[in-house]
């Protein structure tokens, strides 16, 4: 067995500390919106747990609450779905007759996709559990704080287009 001598060959640093590559990771954004997203989908999907439904169907519904027949391939890009998975999505809500496909108006080979009564029952029945999750993340911030949060957000989030 051969040994091998290595030697470390130093180099030269400038002060590294401040380089902005070593920032602290929690001084980053976007890291932080990442984990708020994690924590608030694992949240939202424990009170959703006993309907059998996740986060994301409950945004589409909440989202075909305000919206006038919206066809379904646009639910994609509203809500920043790939195409693939608002199929998957419409489809597990239309077996539990939350949402009805319905042909458009303007246009009868493309599928308009609205809140049936029993989704807006399912709304109306989950909103306070839902409530309490935002209450539940933003507790540490007064409620003027919760609203600047909820329009910066808003704004970034709707920035690119989205």
């Amino acid at each position: 067995m051969t040994s091998r001598n290595t030697t470390a060959v130093p180099v030269e640093r400038t002060d590294e500390r401040s380089a902005p590559w070593t920032r602290d990771l929690h001084a980053d954004a976007g890291y932080l919106l990442y984990r708020l997203g994690l924590r608030s989908g694992q949240l939202f999907n424990a009170v959703l747990q006993r309907s059998g439904l996740r986060l994301r169907h409950y945004a589409l519904l909440r989202y075909l609450a305000t919206a006038e027949g919206p066809l379904q391939r646009e639910l994609s890009q509203e809500l920043g779905y790939d195409p693939s998975a608002i199929v998957s999505l419409v489809d597990d809500l239309e077996r539990l007759a939350f949402v009805e496909r319905r042909p458009a108006p303007a246009d009868r080979r493309c599928r308009i996709v609205a809140l049936a009564p029993a989704g807006h029952d399912f709304l109306r029945d989950s909103d306070e559990a839902a409530r309490g999750v935002t209450d539940e993340l933003l507790s540490p911030l007064a409620p003027e704080e919760r609203e600047t949060l909820n329009g910066l957000l808003s704004r970034v989030a709707h920035a690119g287009g989205g």
